[in-house]
């Protein structure tokens, strides 16, 4: 087996390579930061939360006074007691990520469903927050 040693100089001077992604920061109490797509369509705003290797039941959702907190724990788990780790790079603990929602947004239509290692939130616009067409009429 060939393990590669880190390189903190290749690392810091890849972030300023044309394109390169800066590391994203953790929030207070989070030992990772799960990956986040934000969405928007005309009448409901989506979250997906990446979190693979992490079971529904220890992801939590919580809305108050407008912001929306995505919170749980990828636990770390041996298979065995006799067997010898060389490389790990996945990322284990509690993790947190908030936003601010905005304010066409119903907190009373949260809902969460997770599917394929991704945990999908949905919260629908409030019915007079939401576009509307409106007919331009002639004046006689």
């Amino acid at each position: 087996m060939n393990l590669v040693h880190w390189d903190p100089i290749r690392d810091f001077e890849n972030l300023f390579r044309p394109g390169a992604v800066l590391p994203a920061i953790r929030e207070r109490g989070s030992n990772w930061m799960p990956a986040i797509d934000v969405r928007e369509s005309g009448d409901v705003y989506r979250v997906d939360v990446e979190l693979p290797a992490v079971a529904p039941e220890d992801v939590e959702v919580n809305c108050k006074d407008g912001l929306l907190t995505i919170s749980g724990e990828r636990k770390y788990e041996r298979e065995n007691d006799d067997e010898r780790m060389h490389r790990s790079e996945r990322l284990y603990g509690r993790f947190a990520r908030s936003f601010r929602l905005p304010d066409d947004a119903d907190q009373d239509s949260i809902e969460a469903t997770a599917a394929h290692g991704v945990v999908t939130i949905s919260v629908a616009k409030r019915e007079n927050a939401r576009a509307r067409s409106i007919e331009v009429k002639t004046a006689n």
